[in-house]
C-alpha cells in the first residue's frame, strides 16, 4: 500500500479505508508502515502470548497480540477524523472490558510488551515509551532479542514509566499488573 502523497496529517478514519493486510501505525498523524515480522519476533510474541493467555484463561483481563489497533488517547465522543494516534503493539493486557470494540482497544491498555528488532527500537524505546506513559499504560515490557533481556517498567504514582527490573533469558520475569503471573523466559528465548 502506498500512503496518499502530500497527505499531511492522518487519523483513524484514513486506517479504516486501508487494506487490512497493510500494518500502518499513526502517531500524532504522522503514519509509519510496519515492516513484516521475523521469525524469531513472532516465535517470542506467541510464548509470551501463550503463557500470558494461560494464565489468564477464565479471569477478568484478555491479551491480545499484534496486529490489535489500540487508539491509545480516544475518548467517548471522539469520531475516526478526531484520533490521530493508532498504535499496534505486539502484546497487550486489557483488564477493563469497556475499552474494547471490534476495532480494537479505546484507551490505554493495562500491560504492552514491545519485541525490539533494529528497524523499531528507536520507536519502541524513545517513542512509544513516551507514548505509554502520557496515555497510563501501567506495565511496559521492552523484549530484547539480541540481549536476550526483559526490561520491565512500572507506572510510579508519579505517571512515569520506570525501570523496575530487568530479566536475562534464564530467568522467570514476574508480570507485576497479575498477581502470580510469571514468564519462563527460557522458553522465550530458545535459539
Amino acid at each position: 500500500m502506498a500512503l496518499p502523497v502530500g497527505q499531511a496529517r492522518y487519523t483513524f478514519r484514513d486506517c479504516l479505508t486501508w487494506n487490512e493486510d497493510e500494518h500502518v501505525e499513526i502517531i500524532n498523524g504522522e503514519a509509519f508502515m510496519m515492516a513484516t515480522p521475523s521469525r524469531r519476533h513472532q516465535e517470542i510474541c506467541f510464548e509470551i502470548g501463550r503463557q500470558l493467555g494461560n494464565y489468564l484463561e477464565g479471569k477478568q483481563c484478555g491479551v491480545y497480540l499484534a496486529p490489535f489497533g489500540v487508539r491509545l488517547f480516544e475518548r467517548e465522543g471522539d469520531r475516526p477524523e478526531d484520533v490521530d494516534t493508532v498504535v499496534e503493539p505486539d502484546i497487550s493486557i486489557v483488564c477493563d472490558r469497556s475499552k474494547l470494540d471490534k476495532r480494537g482497544c479505546k484507551g490505554a491498555p493495562d500491560f504492552i510488551a514491545e519485541v525490539l528488532s533494529p528497524s523499531t527500537q528507536r520507536q519502541d524505546q524513545l517513542v512509544k515509551l513516551n507514548l505509554y506513559q502520557r496515555a497510563g499504560v501501567r506495565e511496559y515490557w521492552i523484549v530484547d532479542p539480541e540481549n536476550r533481556t526483559v526490561r520491565v517498567m512500572l507506572r510510579t504514582d508519579a505517571g512515569i514509566l520506570q525501570i523496575h527490573e530487568v530479566y536475562k533469558q534464564d530467568e522467570v520475569a514476574k508480570v507485576n499488573l497479575l498477581d502470580g503471573c510469571f514468564i519462563e523466559l527460557g522458553k522465550v528465548f530458545t535459539d
